[in-house]
């Protein structure tokens, strides 16, 4: 339930409510890493240094039911699944960038 406290919060800072979305171990890699091409599953696994299956599954699991990420399901042979970056996630981009850029300061 948002209260009117919330969404003022939200509306006076657009970076709360992307930390909101990508709190978690492993989002905020996984974020990134679509915003630059789709991912499978695997290809995950070995770029983000200490992640653990699981940690991962629950992680994108996560990101698709925020509308951050969208599942395709490729139907060659053999089939295999890939992530990338929803519209939603796109919009969120340039906020996540700034971020990123802060993060270095």
């Amino acid at each position: 339930m948002t209260t009117a406290q919330d969404k003022t919060n939200n509306e006076s800072c657009p970076a709360e409510g992307l930390l909101k979305l990508l709190a978690g171990k492993w989002k905020p890699q996984i974020f990134r890493l679509a915003a630059e091409s789709p991912l499978r599953f695997n290809s995950l696994l070995r770029q983000i240094p200490g992640a653990n299956r699981q940690g991962i599954a629950s992680a994108l699991k996560e990101l698709e039911q925020e509308g951050l990420l969208r599942k395709n399901v490729i139907s060659l042979k053999p089939l295999h699944t890939e992530y990338v970056l929803s519209e939603r996630g796109h919009t969120l981009l340039p906020v996540f960038r700034q971020l990123e850029g802060l993060s270095q300061l």
